[in-house]
C-alpha cells in the first residue's frame, strides 16, 4: 500500500487565475476555456486583446462579401488557423456544398478539428487536411476544382501568443518559429547556419530593417564568443544592444519596431513563407471554376506586392476576368476591437 502511495503521482493544483487578465501564458486558463468561460472572453476582447489560446478572425464580412458563397458550392479555406473563416464559409454554404481546409501546424490543426466538430461541422461537409497551402494542385487532384478560396497569410494569435512556439519578443521562450515545429529548422539553428551577410540580406528583404547591418554584428560577434542565441529573449537583447546608439528617448520605440521586424524576417525564412506564397499564387488558376472567387488578406509589404502583381499579371493575360484595383482596408472599429487587424489588406480575383 505504502509502495502504491509512493509511486503515485502527486496530485498538482491548478495556477489559480490571478486578476481579470493575467500577464504569464499558462495562467490563463478561463480565456483558453471560451465555452466555459464566456464573460471571461467578452471582458478580454472589450479591452481590445486576443484571448490566450484563441484567436480573432479578421475582415469576415468584407471575405463574405467578396466571395459570394451559395449553398452547393465548394470551397477552400487554404490556411485554417483557428476555424473563424471557415466555420462563416461553412455557415454560408448552409448544409449544401462541401469545404476543404489546409494547415501544417499539427499542434493547432487539431484543436481546430475538434472544435468545428463539435459545433456540427464534421467530416460530411469539411475535410481538413495537414498540408501546405503550396500544395493546392494535390488537394484538387482529390476534389476537383474550387469555387471560391480564401488564403489568410497571417500567423494566429494562438502561435504568437504560446511561449513555446518562439513567435513574440515579449515573451521568453525557445527561438523557433516553425509554424511546423515537427519539420525544418528551427530561427535558433538557422542562425548557426548563415553567414553574417545572409542575415544581413534576410533582414533588409524580409522586413525592411533599417538597423540589419547593426544587428547582424551584434548577433555574429556573440556567437563567435560562444554566446548563442537560443531563445526569444536572447534575440531581443541583441537588438538592445545594437540600438544602444540610437537617442534614449527614440530608443525604447526603436527596439520594439526592429524586433518586430527581425522576428518576422526570420519567420518568412524559417517557414519559406515568400516561396510557399508564390507557388500557390502560381498554381491557384488551375484549381478554380470558371466564375470562381478568390480572396487573400496579407499583413506586410512583401506579402501583398507579390499578390498584387500575381493578379495583375493573370487579368492582363486574362486568367481571371478581374482583379481589385485597389485594397480593402478593415475598419477603424474592428482595429478597435482587434489592434491586430491595423496591418491587414484585403485582395481579390475573379477567375475567368
Amino acid at each position: 500500500m505504502n509502495n502504491q502511495q509512493n509511486d503515485a503521482v502527486p496530485h498538482k493544483r491548478r495556477v489559480r487565475y490571478k486578476g481579470t487578465h493575467p500577464k504569464k501564458f499558462h495562467e490563463k486558463y478561463k480565456e483558453a476555456n471560451p465555452e466555459k468561460y464566456a464573460d471571461t472572453i467578452e471582458k478580454v476582447i472589450a479591452k481590445g486583446s486576443t484571448p490566450a489560446g484563441m484567436h480573432i478572425s479578421i475582415m469576415v464580412d468584407e471575405i463574405l462579401d467578396v466571395l459570394k458563397i451559395q449553398p452547393g458550392e465548394q470551397g477552400l479555406d487554404a490556411t485554417l488557423g483557428y476555424g473563424g473563416h471557415t466555420k462563416a464559409m461553412l455557415q454560408c454554404l448552409n448544409g449544401n456544398g462541401h469545404m476543404y481546409a489546409l494547415d501544417i501546424d499539427p499542434i493547432e490543426s487539431v484543436k481546430t478539428k475538434v472544435r468545428l466538430e463539435a459545433q456540427g461541422f464534421g467530416e460530411d461537409i469539411l475535410t481538413i487536411k495537414h498540408i501546405n497551402f503550396a500544395k493546392i494542385d494535390e488537394v484538387s487532384k482529390e476534389a476537383g476544382k474550387f469555387d471560391f478560396v480564401l488564403a489568410d497569410l497571417g500567423v494566429s494569435s494562438m502561435q504568437i501568443d504560446n511561449p513555446e512556439r518562439g513567435f513574440s519578443y515579449k515573451v521568453d521562450g525557445p527561438l523557433d518559429l516553425r509554424l511546423n515545429p515537427e519539420q525544418g529548422e528551427s530561427a535558433a539553428e538557422r542562425l548557426k547556419n548563415i553567414t553574417r551577410e545572409e542575415f544581413v540580406y534576410m533582414m533588409q528583404e524580409n522586413s525592411d530593417e533599417p538597423y540589419a547591418v547593426e544587428i547582424a554584428k551584434v548577433v555574429f560577434d556573440d556567437m563567435r564568443r560562444g554566446k548563442y542565441i537560443e531563445t526569444t529573449t536572447d534575440l531581443k537583447k541583441a537588438i538592445e544592444k545594437a540600438l544602444v546608439y540610437v537617442p534614449a528617448k527614440e530608443r525604447t520605440e526603436a527596439v520594439k519596431k526592429s524586433c518586430a521586424r527581425v522576428f518576422q524576417a526570420l519567420r518568412i525564412d524559417v517557414n519559406s513563407e515568400f516561396e510557399v506564397l508564390y507557388e500557390f499564387l502560381e498554381k491557384l488558376p488551375d484549381v478554380l471554376n470558371p466564375g470562381a472567387r478568390v480572396a487573400i488578406l496579407t499583413f506586410h509589404s512583401g506579402e501583398d506586392r507579390l499578390v498584387k502583381k500575381s493578379f495583375k499579371q493573370l487579368a492582363k493575360e486574362g486568367i481571371y476576368s478581374e482583379v481589385s484595383d485597389e485594397v480593402i482596408r478593415p475598419t477603424v472599429a474592428e482595429c478597435t476591437r482587434n489592434p491586430r487587424a491595423k496591418s491587414t489588406k484585403l485582395r481579390w480575383a475573379i477567375r475567368a
